[in-house]
């Protein structure tokens, strides 16, 4: 049975103060998960980009299930700078629960946690951190190795492994990551990047920031499920119904052009037909609107639930 320690990783500035650390994972044989090296195999670093190089020996004394990893190390940034310049997000697909990890309810510091059952329709705004060379080359709690040079992410309650777009509030620039572990466990704090992560979203240099993760569904219907109801009822969808006027569909407002011309490229590539980017004032700062239409009223429901697929649970209907 897997142990409940089977967890990994807190984290916030540059250098962190150990006693928020992660929570453990015990000790196991190494063995090498996706976009990662193994965590004993020093030989196979030499290829590696300094900043990616394992600088840390994983200590069997520095795991205690159910409690945090090496409480007394402060976690910290690689001494080499990293370049994310070639580095390519995850594309979201289907994937089988992982086999560790997924154990729900499970305890950390004495309190309890659940899995959700899935990732579908999860939105949520808070504060993120990232955690980087203390654990660097170590098994997260889906028993693959941490790559703090690949993108991906720690969340307490999200189902392992599961995709996700953090977009951060006050500059907008956003990645998407794939969540293969657990934490972060600071009061407060609702996910924990891999430092290329944080590089792209610059709390390499924050250490925290303000952040909307939201999750991605892979293209596609997803598997059925045993449990699965009749789908919900789309009250926006119903209420476009309602008329035959023209729709505009607002899929969401950036601060950072690049970003929203970053999705209207995605739409179109997605199929998506009259993707526009528009300028709006809004208290005195220039937003950017993603905006797709006009949709015939008959359609909107179909183009609601072609963007709920590519990741965008929450457009906007107008009337035209």
């Amino acid at each position: 049975m897997l142990l409940v320690a089977l967890l990994a990783g807190c984290a916030g500035a540059p250098k962190k103060p150990g006693p928020g650390d992660a929570p453990v994972a015990p000790p196991s044989p190494r063995a090498a998960g996706p976009g990662g090296a193994a965590a004993d195999a020093a030989p196979a670093d030499a290829g590696l980009p300094l900043a990616c190089r394992q600088v840390r020996e994983h200590r069997d004394e520095d795991y205690t299930p159910g409690g945090l990893y090496a409480p007394g190390v402060a976690d910290t940034a690689p001494q080499h700078a990293l370049d994310i310049s070639g580095l390519v997000e995850p594309e979201p697909r289907h994937e089988a629960p992982a086999a560790y990890g997924n154990r729900s309810p499970y305890k950390v510091l004495g309190k309890s946690y659940h899995v959700l059952p899935t990732a579908e329709g999860y939105v949520e705004r808070g504060t993120a951190s990232w955690y980087g060379q203390k654990f660097h080359g170590r098994h997260t709690s889906s028993r693959e190795i941490y790559d703090m040079c690949s993108f991906s992410a720690a969340h307490k309650t999200l189902p392992l492994p599961s995709y996700v777009r953090v977009t951060r509030l006050d500059t907008g620039d956003s990645v998407v990551v794939r969540v293969n572990d657990r934490g972060p466990f600071h009061a407060g704090r609702i996910i924990d990047l891999s430092y290329a992560a944080a590089v792209k979203l610059g709390l390499d240099r924050s250490g925290t920031a303000p952040v909307e993760v939201r999750a991605l569904v892979p293209g596609g219907p997803a598997p059925a499920r045993a449990d699965s109801g009749p789908p919900a009822a789309d009250p926006i969808a119903e209420a476009a119904a309602g008329s035959e006027r023209p729709r505009i569909i607002q899929v969401g407002a950036y601060r950072d052009r690049s970003n929203a011309d970053r999705i209207a490229r995605e739409l179109e590539q997605a199929g998506l037909a009259d993707v526009a980017v528009e300028a709006a004032e809004v208290a005195g700062a220039t937003l950017w609107r993603v905006r797709v239409g006009p949709v015939a009223a008959v359609a909107t429901h179909q183009v609601l639930e072609r963007l709920r697929r590519l990741g965008h649970a929450s457009p906007r209907v107008f009337s035209e």
